[in-house]
């Protein structure tokens, strides 16, 4: 049996017509056996004097020969097809694989298959910068992949195994065509190189992977031991098998770039998302017929619908669209300028509410308009604080007022500091109080406490109680930190005799009461008092007592302690005064009474709102 034969009965005949091999290899034995017959009669037939015909031994031994290269052909036409067959089945897997590591490794596999060689790799083409450096896949090389690049480089001792294929993927890149050596060494185009020597290449095939006109890589096999291993029929099967794995080697990369990119934009995508309803304030956005085509889950509170904003209209939303929302959305519709509007609005889910919101246009392509955004901030309950702040401002120190939005920041549970006290009385409310009637009483009262308060509030000080016919105020607590407190407090007394002379002027005369103010700066400790359920800012210490014994001396003016006197006599003319009730107080037995405040000196009014400093401009003279 030839090696052919026996080949092809190694392959197997599934499929393949073997009834023409067959004939043709048994008319082959049958024309030995009749060469063989003929050349033993030819013996005989000598021996007794007689000859075969002239030229049959000839005519059978020729038609034994061309019999013997028809049953080769067969065998060889037999043998590609069968390759054939297995290369299209090859070729048929990869175009239905996408897996790009995958279609890499089979391509590899079934080159090497093909042919024979011992070596090889996979170069691709890099899309960004066009050259041929992506190796993908080897066999037969030692690498090491660089996850960063999705690029091979060679281990260590190996590096050059990529130099010495360098110039024949240049050669394939430079003329798009394949390039095949059956003897590198004796080959001029690179028998000259030194890599080729040293490494001793000899069979080297090396075939374009392209792709509708574009190479997108190229194969590489070779064999450093046998020369003339790679032929013509090598580098045909290869070529045309590279046809087919360049596509799907193409498909792979594709399928895996959108695969990535899908990844990538699902997670933007969903970090956008997370983003959007991170969002404290509503927004959502309105195609141009005024549908909702997106909202974040603050819009949903908002609205107080958790779901089904989208793909409804906003006016089903609202139960109507005020007018307001409807003119502003149409303006900025046309003009394209973005506008923010207040608007009121009944919502069946949650009463009414209180909303600011800015309108935008949304672009689409060329600048055409795509619908409107809408940022909406709910106002409701800013406003009702607002409204609770402007009612407790009748009944809060304006400077605590001030401070309520930060007051948990501040030390109120204690704290021990020096302080200006102010204790101011209405002298003679008690007889007066006997010939009016409640109501009447509480006006006239009311009066003389606003006036005050108001200048206790004018040098932001405390108004800390309101105690009958007297008020405290408090000047340098750690809710309102003043240097010049004792200039503040006083300055506060001669406003209150001052706006009294203007009040006067408007009473009747048996309604014209008198104020007794006492003002000492010392020691005290602030912070709140009084229960869970309610608690008051206040001061105790001498600060307080003293203040009121001082008020207890005063008979129309301001009193102040020597401790006071001492950090306002550069500012104020005063004049000491002896004291007449202590309360016990033995070491209190001097003060000083305020007559005016000195010439060339000026209000700090530095602290004050610009349209009271107009007020002070004839107070300090």
């Amino acid at each position: 049996m030839t090696d052919e034969t026996q080949k092809l009965d190694e392959m197997g005949s599934e499929g393949m017509p073997a009834t023409s091999q067959e004939a043709a290899r048994k008319l082959v034995i049958k024309a030995d056996e009749l060469v063989t017959i003929l050349q033993t009669h030819r013996e005989t037939l000598r021996l007794r004097g007689m000859t075969l015909p002239t030229g049959v031994l000839e005519t059978v031994n020729h038609a034994k020969a061309r019999l013997e290269a028809l049953n080769k052909q067969i065998l060889t036409t037999l043998i590609e097809l069968r390759t054939l067959r297995a290369l299209a089945d090859t070729t048929a897997l990869l175009t239905s694989n996408l897996n790009l590591d995958e279609v890499l490794n089979q391509v590899m596999d079934t080159v090497l298959n093909l042919t024979g060689a011992e070596r090889g790799y996979i170069v691709l083409k890099n899309r960004e910068t066009g050259e041929y450096d992506q190796f993908a896949v080897a066999r037969g090389i030692e690498t090491n992949l660089d996850i960063n690049t999705g690029t091979m480089e060679a281990k260590s001792g190996q590096a050059r195994d990529f130099i010495i294929s360098r110039s024949i993927i240049s050669d394939v890149v430079a003329n798009g065509k394949p390039v095949l050596t059956t003897n590198a060494q004796d080959d001029p185009r690179y028998s000259e190189q030194k890599s080729i020597v040293g490494y001793a290449l000899r069979s080297i095939i090396a075939v374009p992977l392209t792709v509708r006109d574009e190479m997108v890589g190229i194969v590489y096999c070779d064999n450093r031991i046998l020369a003339g291993l790679f032929q013509q029929r090598e580098l045909d099967l290869l070529s045309a098998f590279a046809d087919h794995a360049a596509v799907a080697i193409d498909n792979a990369r594709l399928f895996t770039g959108v695969r990535d990119r899908l990844r990538e934009i699902t997670t933007l995508n969903d970090l956008l998302e997370r983003i959007f309803d991170s969002i404290p304030t509503g927004v959502i956005t309105l195609n141009n017929h005024d549908i909702v085509t997106t909202s974040n889950h603050a819009a949903g509170v908002i609205f107080g619908r958790d779901s089904g904003l989208v793909g409804n209209a906003i006016s089903a939303i609202l139960g109507g669209l005020p007018e307001t929302l409807y003119n502003a959305m149409r303006y900025v519709t046309n003009s394209n300028i973005p506008m923010l509007v207040d608007i009121e609005i009944d919502l069946p889910e949650r009463g009414r509410r209180y909303w600011n919101i800015s309108i935008s246009v949304l672009k689409a392509v060329q600048d055409q308009s795509d619908g409107l955004a809408l940022v909406i901030n709910d106002l409701t309950e800013q406003r009702a604080r607002e409204q609770q702040l402007a009612e407790a401002a009748r009944y809060l120190p304006t400077a605590l007022l001030k401070n309520l939005r930060t007051v948990a920041a501040q030390d109120v549970a204690g704290q021990e500091r020096e302080i200006t006290a102010m204790f101011c009385d209405v002298r003679g409310f008690t007889s007066f109080s006997e010939q009016l009637d409640p109501a009447q009483l509480m006006s006239v009262i009311n009066q003389y406490l606003s006036l005050s308060s108001d200048a206790i509030n004018l040098y932001e000080g405390i108004v800390d109680k309101y105690m009958g016919d007297a008020v405290t105020g408090l000047f340098n607590t750690q809710l309102n930190p003043q240097p010049n407190h004792a200039e503040r407090a006083v300055s506060a007394g001669l406003a209150m005799l001052s706006d009294l002379e203007a009040l006067h002027e408007t009473l009747p005369e048996e309604q014209r009461l008198f104020y007794g103010i006492g003002i000492h700066t010392g020691i005290a400790v602030l912070g709140n008092v009084g229960g869970s359920s309610r608690k008051e800012f206040g001061a105790l210490g001498e600060a307080t007592e003293i203040s009121k014994i001082l008020q207890e001396n005063a008979r129309g003016a301001v009193v102040i302690s020597e401790a006071t006197y001492e950090q306002v006599k550069e500012t104020f003319e005063c004049e000491p005064m002896t004291i007449e009730k202590t309360k016990g107080r033995e070491d209190l037995t001097r003060a000083y009474r305020v007559i005016r405040r000195m010439r060339g000196t000026t209000t700090n009014m530095m602290f004050l709102d610009d349209e009271l400093k107009g007020l002070l401009g004839g107070l300090d003279d």
